[in-house]
């Protein structure tokens, strides 16, 4: 999603890779940290995933970002690199019934409040 909001902020296309079907999860950094943290004070010694059980196409998310950034850019395809995932969604099922650690945001794509903070640091 950076790479989007970035080539948008620009007016550059915004590249997705493939056909743009493949999926991501997005999550707040505080969720993530508060996952981490949960997983640091617990017991638990399995492999936990810490996200948000909600994903988005690229396609998607490239929409998402012109949208709300106002931008004029394409989007151009490029190929899909050979180790790129089709699929990025964490089964949280470990974390909220392990740790007890519920994300609290549910972001529901790209926000304006990360664009806005790509505008003041980019």
């Amino acid at each position: 999603m950076s790479n989007f909001v970035v080539q948008a902020q620009r007016r550059d296309p915004l590249t997705v890779y493939g056909d743009g079907r493949q999926t991501r999860s997005l999550c707040y950094a505080s969720d993530s940290v508060a996952g981490v943290i949960a997983l640091l004070d617990s017991d638990v010694v399995d492999p936990v995933n810490i996200g948000i059980p909600e994903e988005f196409t690229l396609s998607e998310l490239a929409q998402i970002v012109i949208r709300l950034t106002g931008t004029t850019s394409p989007i151009v395809h490029e190929p899909l690199p050979q180790d790129d995932s089709i699929r990025r969604w964490p089964d949280i099922e470990r974390s909220t019934t392990r740790l007890g650690c519920h994300p609290r945001e549910f972001p529901r794509g790209p926000s304006l409040h990360t664009i806005v903070w790509f505008r003041s640091e980019v």
